[in-house]
């Protein structure tokens, strides 16, 4: 549970540093690009520790398919709230289908 806690706190540091300067079109991109570091620095801070705690609970397949699920809700939630996006039917069957990948990933064959 730790792992999955840090990792969703290291994907919401991540999703602002990667797509929160999308709001400010006109600043400079040095800028953005610095200040997107700082935040990331934020995100490895947690992102390290939760595969590091969770390598052994999970094999690393498994870690990067919990990663890459907590990214899509955050994102998701992020892109609706924020970014004032619409969230599309085929956004919805896509992400169905990647947790189909996650059935396929933690299934003991």
């Amino acid at each position: 549970m730790r792992t999955i806690i840090l990792l969703s706190i290291s994907n919401i540091f991540m999703t602002i540093a990667w797509y929160g300067h999308l709001k400010y079109r006109n600043s400079p991109l040095w800028i953005v690009i610095l200040v997107s570091w700082g935040i990331a620095f934020f995100e490895y801070c947690f992102q390290v520790p939760a595969n590091r705690i969770g390598y052994g609970e999970f094999n690393a397949a498994q870690l990067k398919t919990i990663q890459e699920v907590i990214t899509l809700v955050v994102f998701s939630a992020f892109s609706i709230l924020y970014l004032n996006e619409k969230f599309r039917w085929n956004y919805a069957v896509g992400f169905g289908f990647i947790i189909l990948a996650v059935f396929f990933i933690f299934k003991k064959w």
